[in-house]
């Protein structure tokens, strides 16, 4: 069904990009998961101050990382959108 006033075409346009901001929302949530996840877990382990700070450590880079690897994923994604639909 369309909204009042668009045509048919212009209503299935704006579809594939809500679908991208469901998939934002999407990747944005199994990061902070994994994030709060990752910090519980090391939380709770047993280890001492300096090997738990280097762990700590450790983990928030390769999160850093995988964030990053994860939002040029996205940013690609979105250009070649971008240019499809021109």
């Amino acid at each position: 069904m369309t909204e009042p006033g668009l045509e048919a075409s212009e209503a299935q346009s704006t579809e594939p990009a809500a679908d991208h901001r469901g998939l934002a929302g999407f990747v944005t949530g199994i990061l902070v998961g994994a994030l709060v996840g990752a910090g519980v877990a090391l939380l709770f382990a047993p280890a001492k101050g300096d090997r738990m700070r280097r762990r700590l450590g450790k983990h928030a880079r390769a999160l850093r990382q995988r964030a990053r690897d994860e939002l040029e994923d996205a940013a690609r994604l979105a250009r070649r959108e971008i240019a499809r639909r021109r």
